[in-house]
């Protein structure tokens, strides 16, 4: 598909997935003014907090511990899974469950080891069987508004969460910052929208370059979950394989992998999402690290992020990946909202209850 037609995105983007990464944006501004209006736990001084989810609405949490790694002086811990860390145990631990469609096991399952525990409780969701939990329970539920993909909502599972910091005093005030955020994505989503030439255009120039080989994303520090988003956003999206590394973890072993097979490491497309915050040994790792990958024989590519702002850097950054996967998909000619795969999975997992 030629990606400066795009009058022929529609014929593959039934569901207009393009659409909800368009409004990526407003949807980050909306997540924030919601959750002013929703209630707090009774107990607000908590000594450890923990986000439960899965998915789009543990990368959101992901997110949020990167960017207020160096503000918030409670421990955060983000768990994927099915059980709590044995030291959850009281009404000083803050479990929050999030879950987009209130339905999934692992969350599920969390929250009613919370409620045994007795910890502090709170669940955010579009609605399901957890905001029933919750209610049930008299525990604190955030519902949001939201009929698309769960990984089309990944600016409410950060935004709620966000603010939600901002209120309980853990981190200084955000709403400028948010303001800064969305008027700088809303600038660059003119320059790599859809009706912007590929000449013109990185996010398409980038899923070009995808298309073919198996792309690696790099990032370090506060870029780490953003290039966790790009792996997961070109599977989910670009229906395509593709990993995410972190330095400096990745120097000491993704490195010595690139000798066999020959034919995968030329097929391999290394991503390096780079920023002048990192800190100096980063950027000199970064450095290192492709110019490795490049003499391997890999195709790399260097995305320089930027911002006014750390959070502005950051969704700036989820906005041009969401829309690279999205270009990837209609390279691939696929349809980038069905995940079957998944879906037949979760089904799979229902037959062996």
């Amino acid at each position: 598909m030629n990606l400066d037609n795009a009058s022929q995105f529609s014929e593959l983007d039934a569901s207009n997935m393009l659409g909800a990464i368009q409004e990526l944006p407003d949807q980050l501004l909306k997540s924030w003014e919601t959750a002013n209006r929703l209630p707090l736990p009774e107990k607000k001084n908590v000594s450890r907090i923990i986000v439960a989810g899965m998915c789009s609405s543990a990368i959101g949490a992901d997110i949020l511990a990167s960017y207020i790694f160096n503000q918030c002086n409670v421990p955060l811990t983000i768990l994927r899974g099915y059980q709590l860390p044995a030291w959850a145990s009281g009404p000083d631990d803050l479990v929050i469950c999030s879950s987009h469609s209130g339905n999934t096991e692992e969350t599920l399952a969390v929250f009613q080891e919370a409620l045994n525990k007795k910890c502090t409780l709170m669940a955010v969701s579009t609605g399901g069987r957890l905001t029933e939990l919750a209610t049930e329970n008299n525990c604190v539920a955030w519902v949001f508004n939201h009929k698309g993909q769960p990984r089309a909502a990944v600016g409410y599972s950060f935004g709620l969460l966000l603010n939600l910091f901002t209120r309980l005093n853990l981190v200084p005030g955000q709403s400028g910052e948010v303001d800064k955020t969305v008027s700088e994505m809303r600038i660059l989503l003119g320059e790599i929208d859809a009706d912007i030439p590929v000449t013109k255009n990185l996010a398409k120039r980038i899923a070009g370059q995808a298309v073919g080989r198996i792309p690696v994303v790099f990032g370090t520090e506060f870029l780490e979950p953003v290039a966790r988003r790009w792996k997961t956003q070109w599977n989910e999206i670009g229906k395509c394989p593709a990993q995410f590394e972190f330095l400096p973890e990745a120097d000491h072993n993704t490195l010595a992998g690139l000798v066999c097979p020959e034919e995968l490491v030329y097929k391999t497309y290394a991503v390096f999402l780079t920023s002048g915050r990192y800190q100096e040994r980063n950027q000199k790792r970064y450095e290192l690290t492709a110019e490795t990958f490049m003499v391997s024989g890999a195709c790399i590519d260097k995305i320089i992020c930027s911002g006014s702002t750390k959070l502005a850097e950051i969704w700036k950054t989820i906005l041009l990946g969401d829309l690279i996967s999205f270009y990837t998909a209609m390279l691939y000619e696929v349809d980038p909202t069905p995940v079957e795969a998944l879906e037949d999975f979760k089904r799979a997992m229902k037959k062996q209850i």
